[in-house]
């Protein structure tokens, strides 16, 4: 019923999403073999073969297995990333919007100075300091995958941040706002009743837009070799595969698909909470 009346895309968008966090949250209960052991009898098999649905890569491993564990992994990192970015973006955008002066001075030098850098080079100079071994104790490095998720939120924080920030010194000008100061309610009154709640929308909706491209940035980093280990992620499945395509062409279609239709359910989310959010806008 909660769907009865919404547009096609939305409800397409709600069921690939929905399948998606079924995979990575349930998906190890499948009787699969491990995204990491191969079969060597099933060495490039096509799709729908016996005991292989999805085929196998080069290597022998099953590709249903191996996406269930990209998903886990790919949309873990979005999650993750947008959830601490958003948090992070939001807490300082607001106090920087709100109380202006010397604290949104130094908020927005630290939001311009991050955003002066390539997004793509700076997600590398990060990964590769953080994630290398110690060259006195190389047996001693962060996971991989740990820091690329911290690197991708560094660099997201200055996109939301700069937008909770627009949004604040947007509604703090508003009429109702006003009176409320004038009315002598304290500051944490006035941002939990009237400005949080007006800037969170916005915030949400870019959020979707911003999973979507992280999705994408992973993939591209993985491509790139600094991405997590080879396999455990959709980018990491497309850029362990993608030398294969001409042998076994399923192995890099898979990934591939599967970034894009997320990244497209995103972005349908985004807009339409956009759209929604501005409509509402206009009212008020």
């Amino acid at each position: 019923m909660v769907l009865k009346n919404k547009p096609l895309g939305f409800k397409l968008s709600t069921a690939w999403l929905t399948l998606c966090v079924l995979m990575a949250t349930l998906g190890w209960l499948l009787p699969l073999p491990s995204w990491q052991s191969s079969d060597s009898d099933a060495l490039g098999v096509p799709m729908f073969s016996k005991g292989h649905i999805l085929g196998t890569d080069n290597w022998g491993v099953d590709q249903l297995s191996a996406m269930i564990n990209g998903t886990r992994i790919s949309l873990g990192v979005a999650v993750v990333s947008v959830t601490l970015g958003a948090l992070i973006g939001a807490f300082l955008g607001v106090m920087a919007g709100y109380t202006r002066g010397w604290i949104d001075a130094i908020i927005s030098m630290y939001f311009n100075v991050t955003l002066a850098f390539p997004t793509l080079v700076l997600l590398l100079a990060l990964v590769a300091i953080f994630a290398s071994p110690d060259p006195f104790n190389p047996g001693t490095t962060l996971p991989r995958m740990v820091v690329l998720t911290f690197a991708i939120t560094f660099v997201l924080i200055p996109f939301l941040g700069r937008l909770a920030r627009a949004a604040t010194v947007s509604w703090a000008g508003r009429d109702f706002v006003l009176v409320a100061k004038s009315l002598g309610l304290k500051r944490r009154t006035i941002l939990a009743q009237h400005i949080i709640p007006n800037v969170l929308p916005s915030l949400i909706s870019v959020s979707f837009l911003a999973a979507g491209l992280i999705i994408i940035l992973e993939g591209g980093l993985s491509i790139l070799g600094a991405g997590g280990d080879p396999g455990s992620s959709w980018g990491s499945l497309l850029s362990r595969n993608r030398g294969d395509l001409a042998l076994t062409p399923h192995t890099t279609f898979i990934p591939v698909a599967a970034i894009a239709l997320t990244v497209m359910a995103f972005n349908y989310f985004g807009e339409y909470l956009r759209t929604g959010i501005d409509n509402r806008d206009s009212r008020i």
